[in-house]
């Protein structure tokens, strides 16, 4: 099939989907109404609950949610052909997806801004919510050990990056200021910021910066102890300061970004020099996992991904101002995160046979260029060969447009550097608010203070990051064990949404429930084939936190059943909200 024609088929597909099948899960499955008080406006105290315009908001959201996964996951998932991976990222992203992010982010808000994990207890019982607190701190313990290595990666590979990365930071923080301190006009001052940090990815394309070994520490260590620094900082600052603003320029930089793909495709597919050159369907690539299930745990972001329920009920229910909002917020960033993957799956189709060169120097182009590199799962598997085969792909596109090659691959590097920053600071703050949690749970005041719970989470996240030693990359050890972790809290996260609409009474739980029951047996699948894996490869580790994932799965869909059959259902009530009229 023509590239140009997979994406106009999906991207009018996902405003049609948006514009009927979004607005009906807002508005007539879960009653969405301004009338209903949201924590943002009830418990506004200028550091976490700020309410906040949607536009700003959907920045903060779409690009905590997105980080690197829309990119890695179809990156990696298309040895098995494009068809596959573009169908689950396009059905995935609109019937789950979707739902999925919509309906954690509108739970919480009817939950005082709640995480998923604390209104477990009462959707299904107060020992399914220690199971959640559970998966929840094991996935971003994950998540905060790894992307520090993750952007370190990034930055080795492309040192173009490293400059106008960081003097992000002082732009967003600028733009904060003029902004929300001095009433500044939120457009003019927007595109000032933007115009500067693209100013900067053009310096850093003539200043590359290279990390060097300090004190006997490889650069990827020092990296992940600067970033985890940053992280804490990130974190503890009021969100009007750093992470609204920031995410709202990484918003912008989404859209050029996405625009200068799209421009590619088209000026690529007009002059002719554009053409899907993987195959469509791969059934069993070398040294591959099977499609079904890891199809399905590989893209995650791109389609559903359980992270998505930690910024909804995490940092996105304490900034939404009004309950309208959340469908843009929730339910519109996550088709556009499958818009994005659709361009990844473009770029690493079509736009890496346009030209890439070999590890063995040798330059390719077309189906040699395709199959050299996906010669093998363990080729094509590491996380430098995953960015670079979506930055030299879409580098190619974009230059066609005119704009010279050196500084579009500069201009994907950041923005995918500025993804995973984002991703890391927000993972970060959720952790902070699930150790309070839990400690307030556990009636240990203490953790309440937000720089005691942020230092803890670090502090976890480095010792994980450099148990391996000074290089940093303690983190990979569990890494095989993320993407199941990250979809069975995708499935539990859509237990507890099956749950709350079935106390609404009628047919709503079936919008949530089939796409649980689907996510609960992928993931309990992918998790005993693991468990295989796990044990011929003789590791202990991962055999012990696997099983651990395994009985997660079976306790929480055991008692999400249960509470399901005992719920009474009552349609003349909406729990935590009010009817429309």
């Amino acid at each position: 099939m023509n590239a140009l024609l997979i994406m106009l088929i999906s991207f009018v597909g996902y405003i049609l989907m948006y514009r009927f099948y979004g607005r009906f899960i807002g508005r007539r499955i879960f009653l969405i109404s301004n009338r209903n008080r949201v924590p943002s406006v009830e418990f506004e105290d200028g550091i976490d609950y700020v309410p906040t315009r949607k536009e700003i908001i959907f920045g903060h959201h779409f690009t905590s949610i997105a980080g690197t996964g829309p990119i890695v996951g179809p990156a990696i998932a298309i040895i098995w052909g494009w068809l596959p991976a573009l169908l689950w990222v396009f059905v995935g992203s609109i019937v789950m997806g979707a739902v999925h992010d919509f309906g954690a982010l509108v739970i919480s808000m009817r939950n005082q801004g709640k995480s998923i994990s604390d209104y477990t207890s009462r959707y299904i019982n107060p020992r399914t919510r220690f199971f959640f607190f559970l998966i929840v701190f094991l996935e971003l313990w994950i998540v905060m050990s790894i992307f520090g290595l993750v952007i370190a990666v990034i930055f080795s590979i492309f040192p173009s990056s490293v400059l106008p990365v960081w003097l992000q930071i002082p732009i967003a923080m600028g733009l904060g200021v003029m902004i929300y301190r001095r009433g500044g006009s939120l457009t003019g001052w927007s595109f000032t910021a933007v115009a500067l940090m693209y100013a900067t990815i053009v310096a850093g394309s003539f200043l590359p910066l290279e990390m060097p070994t300090l004190f006997g520490m490889p650069a990827p260590g020092v990296w992940t102890i600067i970033l985890l620094l940053y992280a804490y900082f990130a974190s503890v600052l009021p969100v009007t300061t750093l992470l609204q603003p920031r995410d709202f320029i990484n918003a912008y930089q989404l859209i050029i970004a996405m625009l200068l793909l799209v421009g590619g495709v088209l000026f690529s597919a007009f002059a002719g020099s554009l053409s899907i050159v993987a195959p469509a369907f791969q059934s069993a690539p070398e040294a591959a996992p099977p499609l079904w299930p890891f199809l399905f745990i590989t893209i995650a972001c791109g389609a559903i991904s359980g992270f998505h329920a930690l910024v909804s009920s995490g940092t996105s229910a304490k900034q939404v101002r009004q309950e309208d909002d959340a469908l843009f917020v929730g339910y519109g960033s996550m088709l556009v995160e499958g818009a994005l993957a659709t361009l990844v799956i473009i770029a690493v189709a079509a736009g890496i046979g346009m030209g890439y060169t070999a590890r063995s120097g040798e330059y390719l182009t077309g189906v040699s260029a395709w199959t050299n590199h996906y010669a093998s799962w363990a080729a094509a598997a590491g996380l430098g060969s995953k960015i670079k085969a979506f930055v030299d792909g879409a580098a190619n596109m974009i230059s066609v447009i005119g704009i010279p090659r050196h500084i579009a691959v500069v201009v994907m590097g950041v923005f995918v550097a500025s993804f995973a920053g984002t991703t890391l600071d927000t993972a970060t703050r959720i952790q902070r608010y699930i150790i309070t949690e839990l400690f307030t749970t556990l009636r240990v005041k203490a953790f309440r203070n937000r720089y005691l719970a942020t230092g803890l989470a670090v502090l976890s996240a480095a010792v994980l990051a450099f148990a391996s030693g000074a290089d940093g990359k303690g983190a990979l050890s569990l890494w095989p064990l993320f993407g199941a972790v990250n979809q069975t809290l995708a499935a539990l996260a859509l237990i507890v949404v099956t749950l709350y609409l079935r106390a609404q009474g009628g047919w709503k739980w079936i919008y949530a429930g089939l796409p649980a029951a689907f996510m609960s047996i992928i993931t309990l699948w992918a998790a005993v084939l693991n468990q295989l894996q796990f044990g011929t490869e003789h590791n202990l580790l991962l055999q012990i936190i696997n099983v651990v994932i395994i009985l997660v799965i079976l306790w929480v869909t055991i008692e999400g059943v249960i509470r399901f059959f005992r719920t009474v259902p009552d349609s003349t009530r909406v729990t935590g909200a009010v009817r429309e009229s």
